[in-house]
């Protein structure tokens, strides 16, 4: 399985080491050792990204992490506590969602990630 030639192209120049695998028509981005902000505890995670079956069409809903990341002054991030399994691992799903229209041949893995990077660095 691969992916977009952008998309590779991004995940390159940023430096960011990752699998792609495909699981029930979902493919499964994990970039490994994925920088936390300085809120969260560990400083870095693997980042789970499901792309659905009619990306880049569609939209990635959410991120998921492992291990599980918690605040540093305890307790979970906001609408991160629910646990779901995928690639045989348990991973912490991050309840985000886009919120601004999908431009499909516009907005790709980068804005994702972006809005990733947006949310995290919240550090609620």
């Amino acid at each position: 399985m691969s992916l977009l030639e952008a998309d590779e192209e991004f995940l390159k120049r940023k430096g960011y080491l990752h699998e792609v695998t495909l699981e029930n028509s979902v493919t499964n981005l994990v970039i490994k050792d994925f920088p936390l902000p300085l809120a969260y505890s560990p400083s870095a995670a693997d980042l789970l990204i499901r792309l659905p079956a009619g990306y880049p069409q569609g939209n990635p809903d959410m991120f998921w992490t492992f291990p599980h990341v918690r605040r540093v002054g305890g307790g979970d991030p906001q609408a991160a506590s629910v646990e779901e399994t995928y690639l045989g691992r348990k991973w912490q799903r991050w309840s985000r969602h886009w919120n601004s229209p999908w431009r499909p041949g516009s907005d790709g893995l980068h804005t994702f990630i972006a809005a990733t990077i947006c949310e995290l660095d919240k550090g609620i």
